[in-house]
């Protein structure tokens, strides 16, 4: 177990604008950063981090909290796995207490997962370079690719031995459970016993956007017709190759600096190109693009090229690529390779200025390089022209943008030697089906069940916990404010009358809360909300200040999402630049005062309602206790006590 000293200091180390920075595009934003929702499709930015309260908080999903929360969220990490990556990123020294071993039985699985694909990556580069077949074999095949040693080790490559149960030997030997090693795919079980499923071929780590290793893509190094050349890991708990890029993690720095990404086919490729000096390039891994792994890149950048080999089958790929690139509202560009090339050999023999020079000169915009594809098939068939020209205004109907839509449509109308007004209206049509097809998913009004007027009296949204929520807020954001209060003091006199008095009076607004619900004795109803106030409360009587660095460090996550919610809510309409509509949101701490007594008067006027209804309540299931009286002369008096607090709240009951 991970020591609280330990997680102190990556708490006080760690910084969220830079660790999320690795993950999302953010850009400066007043004393915030914003970006694009790293948790759900957006192209307007509902992100936001706070460097000064060093939280993060995401409008869109309504997902939020501290750097940990981040991770957890975005890598799927639990928490220890979270600080061990902060650890490690920020180089602190991890400090531990030993586990039990019902500790140990209770670990998580799919850190499991990662361990076992991290020992297994080891292993192979370990068998690469240390074994007579690992050089002979695969060695000597990176080395006829032109990678050199340094090459090899960034990227974490290397091999499985021949011998059909090599690997799983090994791992057993070293303590690894046979459930993951064939939960990753590493072993698979079949007649022949327990068997290494990449045995013989060169391996390829594919990792996270966060450096772990997720899976495996195996390269066979024989001719044999019965063997699949490439051999990726199944899908598992960590590994969903839809939803993965190769070299992401190597690429991602480059691609933000850089601004575009560079998309290839192969692993070697990626490698290739990385070793040469363009290093903003990922891969498909081979398959076709897919719109997990095009939100991927639509974190890091706008801008993709597509680069591909000359062959009819690549060319095909790179259009059915370019429609689902572009209906992430992305800039696309494709570069094609001189015939009996690709992106690996032209890199190898190559110069990096050449390589640039050649990229830069032969980039093309998605609708020249579609229309000189196509056009080729075409030559003077008008009925193949016709067929040409409403492939590309399909796909310039996927552009979300109207504008880029106008001007790649007056492009086309230039190339095709068409009138713009043809295509206009061939673009309306395009839109019109889409439309119509969205439509025809939706019921009609007429199918659609009618709406409850009011929901169920459990499933309706209760006051007193809005008014809890916003009792803690008060504490977190303005508990050390010095504020005035207008105090009513109300009492009854000898013959039942109710007498009400005012006074102005000055203090913190953490102790006027405290007193007055000490007063009322009263707790909060939901257990998130009592655990947060009696943090604040405990946090402020013994050291005055609240620093949100400090109680956003939750260990549960729902409380660092409370917090979270309440410490941003207030500057979500940076995003939007509402001050530019002319809508200015006005400053609460300025009326803080004003906040607190309406807030503590609502508080105690829905507690005098519960209070009534108990007691009639009562009356109904007694109505022959001869303290009827009583009990109405009590309610008559709570109601004079309601009636004040709604003047004060300037509410007519």
């Amino acid at each position: 177990m991970i020591t609280r000293l330990t997680i102190d200091k990556v708490y006080e180390t760690a910084r969220v604008e830079e660790v999320i920075g690795d993950f999302v595009v953010l850009k400066k934003s007043g004393t915030n950063f914003k970006g694009l929702s790293p948790f759900s499709q957006e192209k307007t930015p509902s992100f936001m981090v706070s460097p000064v309260k060093q939280i993060w908080k995401d409008f869109s999903s309504g997902k939020g909290g501290n750097v940990v929360a981040f991770l957890m969220e975005h890598e799927h990490f639990s928490y220890p796995e979270a600080i061990r990556y902060l650890a490690q990123k920020y180089n602190i020294e991890i400090e531990e207490t030993e586990q039990t071993d019902l500790e140990k039985e209770k670990a998580n699985s799919r850190e499991s997962l990662y361990l076992v694909n991290q020992f297994a990556q080891q292993q192979f580069a370990k068998d690469l370079v240390s074994t007579d077949e690992g050089k002979a074999l695969g060695l000597s095949y990176f080395k006829e690719r032109g990678f050199t040693a340094e090459t090899i080790s960034f990227f974490g490559l290397g091999y499985a031995l021949e011998k059909k149960d090599n690997f799983y030997d090994t791992a057993i030997k070293a303590g690894y459970s046979l459930k993951y090693l064939e939960e990753t795919g590493l072993v698979i079980q079949n007649e022949y016993g327990n068997v290494d499923r990449f045995r013989g071929r060169i391996i390829f780590p594919i990792r996270s956007m966060a450096g772990r290793v997720q899976g495996f893509g195996g390269r066979t190094l024989t001719s044999s017709s019965k063997t699949a050349k490439y051999l990726n890991s199944p899908e598992s708990d960590i590994y969903h190759k839809s939803q993965v890029l190769y070299g992401i993690y190597e690429a991602k720095k480059e691609i933000v600096k850089e601004d575009i990404c560079y998309l290839v086919e192969g692993y070697t490729d990626v490698i290739q190109m990385y070793q040469k000096g363009i290093h903003n390039v990922v891969s498909s891994s081979g398959t076709a693009l897919t719109h997990e792994q095009i939100r991927l890149l639509r974190r890091l950048t706008s801008n993709v090229v597509v680069l591909f080999d000359g062959d009819a089958a690549g060319l095909r790929a790179a259009i059915r690529g370019i429609d689902l690139i572009l209906e992430q509202g992305m800039n696309v560009k494709i570069c094609t390779f001189p015939e009996g090339e690709d992106p690996d050999s032209f890199a190898k023999h190559n110069s990096l200025e050449e390589l640039q020079s050649y990229l830069q000169e032969n980039a093309k915009d998605f609708i020249q390089f579609k229309t000189d594809l196509l056009l080729k098939d075409t030559q003077n068939d008008p009925v193949q022209k016709a067929t040409t020209v409403r492939e590309i205004v399909q796909s310039i109907a996927k552009i979300p943008d109207v504008i880029q839509q106008e001007i790649y449509l007056k492009q086309c109308a230039l190339m095709m030697g068409l009138s713009e007004e043809v295509l206009f209206n061939a673009l309306a049509q395009e839109i019109s089906k889409k439309k119509t097809a969205i439509r025809q998913l939706i019921p009609t009004l007429e199918t659609k069940p009618q709406v409850q007027k009011s929901l169920p009296t459990d499933r309706q949204e209760n006051p007193m916990l809005l008014l809890e929520r916003q009792i803690v807020g008060i504490l977190l954001q303005y508990g050390n404010v010095e504020a005035f209060f207008d105090e009513v003091y109300i009492h009854f006199d000898g013959e039942g009358n109710l007498i009400e008095e005012s006074k102005t009076i000055q203090t913190k607004v953490y102790e006027k809360v405290f007193l007055d619900l000490q007063q009322d004795e009263v707790e909060l109803i939901q257990p998130e909300f009592q655990k947060l106030y009696q943090q604040l409360i405990h946090t402020y009587q013994t050291e005055g200040i609240i620093k949100p660095e400090k109680i956003i460090q939750q260990e549960d996550p729902q409380l660092g999402q409370i917090i979270t919610d309440i410490l941003l809510e207030d500057e979500q309409h940076y995003l939007h630049q509402w001050e530019k509509k002319n809508i200015y949101v006005k400053d609460r701490k300025s009326v803080v005062g004003q906040l607190v007594s309406e807030t503590i008067l609502t508080f105690r006027r829905y507690l005098i309602d519960q209070k009534i209804n108990s007691i009639l309540e009562l009356i109904q299931q007694k109505p022959e206790e001869s303290t009827q009286d009583e009990w109405l002369e009590e309610v008559m008096q709570y109601q004079s006590l309601k009636k004040v607090l709604s003047r004060k709240l300037n509410r007519v009951l």
